[in-house]
């Protein structure tokens, strides 16, 4: 907890996900950060239990929201931004970028016409260094991309939240090979992250732990400066990209990257019910490369 705001975290062990909420204690106003939507692929169900535990909270703290915030478009799990919004409001934000991943996998999914990849899904779409406020706390989103072309991470008060671009210091950083990925961006959006004053809390989206730990999610700027397997000073951009083009080369496609996109770029909507009254997703056909991993760990 630092002076003016307070944090929830929410662990799901199935996608290895972190929900977090964060309010102004003053206020009591919040912002809630990459909320999960449960799905069971093998019987295509969706379910609220991970949303409703946010909900909880919210009310247990009696707060208002005024943010629903993506780092962006997750491919390894379906987003609960509408369904939050619908019973607790708040505006559903993400970074600008987003509308080049929606043009990509608009072609991939061949998305209805009145698909838009313009944003207008979304409540707000963040400028890189734009400011906003929850409840009187300022707070700063930062575009940093490589993981995707819209990843942000959100700044508020001595606290970083930075989505898939970096991990736990013994599980290191994101993949770069989905479409629009780039793993010189990364590199240079994790020293932009790592830059940041020392003693910054930084708040993971997802943590893998290896064996012999406990799920984790929260560091310092200074720990991963000083431990991070993939980036700690020393390491530069050069011996990073070649780490991270062999290492993605040997990653499988991540479980849920087919029915999560297609519900994460329209903000967390399904999508449009057909005339049966059912919504479906679709799964494209020998569209993405397959490859076959060499270990456990999705990153």
């Amino acid at each position: 907890m630092s002076k003016r705001t307070a944090t929830r975290a929410f662990y799901d062990p199935l996608t290895g996900t972190v929900t977090y909420v964060v309010w102004d204690t003053a206020t009591r106003r919040a912002a809630v950060i990459d909320p999960l939507l449960d799905f069971e692929f093998k019987a295509g169900r969706t379910s609220t239990g991970s949303a409703d535990a946010v909900l909880a909270c919210l009310a247990e703290q009696q707060l208002q929201v005024d943010w629903i915030l993506e780092t962006h478009a997750h491919a390894d799990h379906l987003s609960a931004a509408r369904y939050l919004q619908g019973r607790v409001g708040g505006r559903i934000a993400i970074g600008e970028n987003i509308r080049a991943v929606q043009a990509v996998f608009k072609k991939i999914y061949n998305l209805e016409r009145s698909f838009l990849p313009d944003g207008s899904q979304f409540d707000h779409l963040f400028r890189d260094g734009e400011t906003f406020r929850i409840g009187e706390v300022e707070a700063t989103a930062l575009l940093v991309p490589g993981h995707t072309p819209a990843d942000m991470a959100y700044l508020v008060d001595g606290q970083v939240f930075v989505g898939d671009t970096l991990f736990m210091p013994d599980v290191g950083s994101a993949r770069a090979d989905f479409p629009g990925g780039d793993a010189h961006q990364l590199y240079r959006s994790m020293r932009r992250l790592l830059d940041l004053p020392p003693d910054t809390v930084m708040y993971v989206c997802h943590d893998y732990p290896p064996p012999n730990r406990p799920p984790r999610w929260e560091t310092t700027v200074a720990d991963q400066r000083a431990r991070n397997i993939h980036v700690h000073d020393g390491i530069g951009e050069a011996e990073f990209v070649a780490m991270r083009t062999a290492r993605d080369a040997q990653l499988e496609v991540p479980a849920l990257i087919l029915p999560s996109l297609q519900v994460n770029v329209r903000a967390g909507q399904l999508p449009p019910a057909e005339s049966d009254g059912v919504s479906y997703l679709k799964i494209p056909l020998n569209v993405l490369a397959t490859k076959h991993s060499r270990g456990p760990n999705p990153r």
